[in-house]
């Protein structure tokens, strides 16, 4: 996602406008499913988009970070392996200039015309064959990022690996996604398509492989408030930290690190974490006064898939997992 651990976990963990970003929103058509809004086509197509070759397979080194479970707007996501067979069949949209050179979940540049695409638990990076249901068509993309974070859709291609299936004009379409292990690498098991069984017709739009959020010990767990849907806290010094996913009139995207009684404690944190990020991250931490509590923060970003991937790259680079939240 691209721009848009992560929310995290943003990710992300990371990286949510509901109507803006690979990671969700609504799409061209207004019918949901297509690209998104304020997004489309570059200027600079390629004369002959068919030439592209296909993202070439190797085995790749991963951080361990990228294999940690993560939570956008209360759905846990589980990372797999990348020695695990993967299969999933679901609907498949594409992202393109609003993206286009902004930062991907794993620190790359996202180029649209390059076969790469995002997707919310696949290795990053990693490889996958994208097979458009209706036609048996196949391409094979790299996974750089993450997204879609939309309950209708399971992954997010570039332009160009859209337009040689054939989905720039509808938007989207039904797709059966498999991993690339690094298995198959090794014996070199991806040069043809896996024999998959294509539907005469493309079927309903099957819910995404997606883990919903794990139940938190009751002692993890905060009462929901009119201002906030969820929040998870844990102990951090003397303080209390607490991951809020909030929701109010302005929308804004943030990503949370902590929330203290202290206003010292959380200043305290939000200075070592600058530092710890000031080579990933151009927007600095805040604290922020809610209430009781100040929030350590950083944002506002423009779309949860921005949101996400700056999570995720927090999270490689100091092992902390924010929240995203909307504020």
């Amino acid at each position: 996602m691209r721009s848009a651990i992560i929310a995290l976990l943003g990710a992300a963990l990371l990286v949510l406008a509901g109507c803006s970003g690979p990671g969700g929103g609504s799409s061209s058509s207004g019918k949901g499913g297509g690209y998104y809004k304020d997004d489309g086509p570059g200027g600079n197509i390629p004369a002959d988009i068919e030439a592209i070759p296909n993202a070439t397979p190797r085995i790749e080194k991963h951080a361990k970070a990228n294999f940690r479970p993560y939570v956008v707007f209360g759905k846990r996501y589980v990372p797999v392996s990348d020695e695990k067979p993967f299969r999933q069949q679901g609907t498949a949209s594409w992202y393109g200039r609003k993206f286009h050179g902004n930062k991907t979940a794993n620190g790359e540049t996202y180029d649209m015309y390059a076969m790469t695409a995002a997707h919310p638990t696949l290795p990053l990076p990693s490889y996958a064959r994208v097979t458009r249901a209706t036609t048996g068509k196949s391409v094979i993309v790299r996974i750089n990022d993450r997204g879609p974070f939309h309950s209708s859709r399971i992954i997010d291609l570039s332009y160009v690996a859209a337009a040689k299936l054939g989905l720039i004009g509808p938007g989207s379409g039904q797709v059966i996604v498999e991993a690339i292990t690094n298995q198959d690498i090794r014996n070199n098991h991806f040069e043809q398509p896996k024999p998959t069984p294509i539907p005469a017709s493309p079927p309903p739009p099957p819910q995404p492989v997606l883990t919903t959020q794990a139940k938190k010990p009751q002692a993890e767990t905060l009462s929901p408030t009119p201002d906030a849907l969820a929040a998870l806290q844990h102990n951090e010094g003397r303080g209390l930290a607490a991951s809020t996913l909030a929701t109010t009139s302005s929308g804004q995207i943030y990503l949370q690190f902590a929330a203290f009684s202290a206003e010292h404690t959380a200043e305290s944190l939000a200075q070592k974490i600058n530092t710890q990020i000031q080579g990933v991250e151009s927007r600095p931490v805040q604290v922020q006064a809610s209430g009781p509590l100040y929030r350590v923060r950083v944002g506002p970003y423009s779309s949860r898939t921005e949101a996400v991937n700056a999570a995720m790259r927090i999270q490689q680079e100091t092992g902390r997992q924010p929240a995203v939240a909307l504020n």
